[in-house]
């Protein structure tokens, strides 16, 4: 991703602002609206597609870390308000842990945005899973294979729909 990196700007100037504010608007709106779908008989039980991710995995590829981290702790907040403390402690955990393998990867062309995708939804679904096991216990950990598919699935198709809103992203910005 680091062909679509952004020129340098003041992180202070009005534009770098604007930015952020509507990557951060749309992050919200698209895990609002996430939460409004219906559940999958396909899906694992409270699994989402992960669509908000869209914005977080662009500030962190194009934009820096800090950005990226400031989206990432925005909607884990949001989910705190929305569905409660657990959802809060497991978005923010998730959240956090792949924006930072999002970011970490993105410096290396190699990785792709699905690739990029695909490590950010296996690292976010990692962390989730710790804080379920922090919260319940071992038995979590049986867990994990349903994940790791579920992973693959949703960063290739968060990756995906990166690569074709990319263009309207680099307009945006």
């Amino acid at each position: 991703m680091s062909n679509g990196r952004l020129p340098k700007t003041s992180p202070f100037s009005a534009s770098f602002l604007a930015l952020n504010g509507l990557l951060g608007a749309l992050a919200l709106v698209l895990s609002a609206l996430e939460t409004l779908l219906p559940a999958m008989p396909f899906l694992p039980p409270g699994a989402k597609l992960g669509l908000s991710n869209l914005a977080t995995m662009y500030a962190a590829g194009c934009i820096g870390l800090f950005p990226a981290l400031c989206i990432a702790v925005m909607k884990g907040l949001f989910a705190g308000l929305l569905r409660g403390i657990t959802a809060m402690l497991m978005s923010l955990a998730g959240g956090i842990c792949s924006t930072l393998i999002m970011w970490a990867v993105s410096r290396r062309d190699r990785f792709g945005m699905i690739g990029v995708g695909i490590l950010g939804a296996l690292a976010h679904n990692a962390a989730q899973l710790l804080v379920a096991w922090a919260l319940t216990s071992a038995a979590v950990f049986w867990y994990t294979p349903v994940l790791i598919l579920f992973s693959l699935l949703t960063g290739t198709v968060t990756g995906v729909l990166l690569r074709v809103v990319m263009p309207l992203l680099k307009k945006l910005s």
